[in-house]
């Protein structure tokens, strides 16, 4: 059971890692045709507890989306370090000024150029239920010469680490 515990634990640390360096993110959600619409977002807390948090226009496609349909997905590719993570939860609008301020970062100011005062300024949370990550921390030569390896004996290639996390 305790290694049960530590898997558990150094997973959800390694999708801490992956997402910290990554940063960048595609945001999923749902369309009101049930359609999934993805756009590209900037992650604003790094530290992840199980939330993901996001500044966001009260008044966008996305948050409307989130409203009627709640359930989304995430998505970090870190390709300097050849890894993937998706994370997949559920968003909400939780606005929250003392939160606001301390997850800004000036660089916002050119989506939001009133900074934490742009009208209609919210924050999008994202609660995960579970991620799943993708390390190959080999390297392109070494994930390279294990396609080829693949290629000449037809066994697939070792390239790093699978995971599932719940949260």
């Amino acid at each position: 059971m305790a290694d049960d515990a530590t898997t558990i634990t150094d997973a959800r640390r390694r999708v801490t890692e992956l997402i910290r360096d990554a940063r960048i993110c595609m945001l999923t959600t749902i369309g009101v045709d049930g359609r999934m619409l993805s756009r590209p977002m900037g992650l604003q807390a790094a530290e992840f507890d199980g939330d993901l948090w996001f500044f966001a226009y009260a008044d966008s496609a996305k948050m409307r989306q989130v409203r009627v349909n709640p359930e989304v997905n995430v998505a970090f590719s870190d390709q300097r370090h050849h890894a993937w993570v998706s994370i997949s939860g559920t968003a909400q609008e939780a606005y929250d000024r003392a939160r606001a301020e301390q997850l800004w970062n000036p660089v916002l100011k050119a989506w939001f150029p009133d900074g934490l005062d742009t009208p209609g300024l919210t924050l999008l949370k994202v609660h995960a239920s579970s991620a799943e990550y993708w390390d190959s921390p080999g390297g392109t030569v070494v994930n390279l010469l294990g396609f080829a390896k693949a290629a000449v004996t037809g066994t697939p290639p070792k390239l790093g680490e699978n995971h599932e996390v719940s949260y």
